[in-house]
C-alpha cells in the first residue's frame, strides 16, 4: 500500500539539534509518521523547551545533552539512546551554526570551529551508529547540507566550506555503506521561514527583495517543507536514493543568476 512507503512506525530517529527550526520541523514530521523521536542540545533550556514544543504536537520526543564534536560524548549519547529506545535507525545529522564574518577579519578559531560542528561532527556521528545499520543491513543517514554546498556568498566562508565538504562526504559515505543496504542522502534547504531569518523577511528588506525575485516559487520556503523531504528520504520510497543532494529551494538553484523582470539578463 502506498501509505506504507511513508509508515516510519517503530523506527528509531536522532535528529541532532532538533530543538527549533528546521531540525524541530523535521522531528515533527517523521515523529507523525509514527517514528520514535529523539533530540539533542547542548542548551539545558533548549531541550526543555523542545520536549513541551513536540508535546504539543503530540510527540513524546526523547531528548537528551551530547556535544556532537566530542567522540566520548556522542558514544555515550548514543549508548543511552540505544538503552533506553532502541538502536537508531535513522540519523538526521542537523546540529550546524554559521559565523557571518569576511574572511580577512574571521579568527581561525571560528573558522575551524564551524567546520567542527557542520562537518566534523556528523562523521562522528555517523561512525557511532551506522556499524549497528551495518548488522541490521538497512539504515537511513540524511545530512543537511546546504545552497552553500555548491556556491559562495560574502561572510559565509566557513559555513560555504563545511557544506561543500558535507556534500561530498555524503558522496563518500555513500560509496562505502550503500552496499549494507543503507541510504546516504543530504539535503540543501533554500531560503526558510526561521525565527532566524525574521529580521531579513521584512517587505523592503534587501534580502527578502533578493530571494523574492530569484525564486522561481516566489516565495520562503517553510520549515514543514524541509521536513516533507526527510521523510522521503527517511522512508521505503527512497530505499534506491543514495548519494544524492535533495534540494528544497522553491527553484532559486535553477535560476539563481536571473533577476524578475530584467529581460532575461544574467547577472554574475
Amino acid at each position: 500500500m502506498l501509505n506504507e512507503l511513508f509508515d516510519l512506525t517503530g523506527k528509531v530517529a536522532l535528529i541532532t539539534g532538533g530543538t527549533h527550526g528546521i531540525g524541530m520541523a523535521i522531528g515533527k514530521t517523521l515523529g507523525k509518521a509514527g517514528a520514535k523521536i529523539c533530540v539533542n542540545d547542548i542548551s539545558d533550556e533548549k531541550l526543555a523547551a523542545a520536549k513541551k514544543d513536540y508535546a504539543d504536537d503530540g510527540i513524546d520526543a526523547y531528548i537528551l545533552k551530547f556535544d556532537v564534536t566530542s567522540e566520548a560524548d556522542v558514544d555515550c549519547g548514543i549508548s543511552q539512546i540505544e538503552q533506553e529506545v532502541g538502536v537508531v535507525d535513522i540519523l538526521v545529522n542537523n546540529a550546524g551554526i554559521i559565523k557571518r564574518i569576511p574572511i580577512l577579519d574571521m579568527p581561525v578559531a571560528d573558522y575551524k570551529l564551524v567546520l567542527d560542528i557542520d562537518l566534523v561532527a556528523p562523521l562522528i556521528v555517523s561512525k557511532r551508529v551506522v556499524p549497528n545499520m551495518i548488522k541490521k543491513r538497512a539504515g537511513k543517514i540524511i545530512n543537511m547540507c546546504s545552497m552553500m554546498s555548491v556556491y559562495g556568498r560574502n561572510t559565509v566562508s566557513a559555513y560555504a566550506s563545511a557544506k561543500g565538504g558535507l556534500k561530498l562526504l555524503t558522496a563518500n559515505m555513500c560509496c562505502e555503506w550503500a552496499k549494507y543496504n543503507l541510504q546516504i542522502n543530504g539535503i540543501g534547504p533554500g531560503y526558510i521561514v526561521t525565527a532566524q531569518t525574521g529580521p531579513i523577511r521584512e517587505n523592503g528588506h534587501p534580502f527578502n527583495d533578493l530571494v523574492m525575485t530569484r525564486t522561481p516559487a516566489g516565495r520562503w520556503g517553510q520549515p514543514e517543507d524541509v521536513g516533507n523531504a526527510a521523510l522521503f528520504l527517511a522512508s521505503k520510497a527512497a530505499d534506491f536514493v543514495n548519494g544524492h543532494i535533495l534540494y528544497v529551494d522553491g527553484g532559486i538553484l535553477a535560476n539563481f543568476g536571473y533577476v524578475k523582470g530584467e529581460n532575461d539578463v544574467l547577472t554574475v
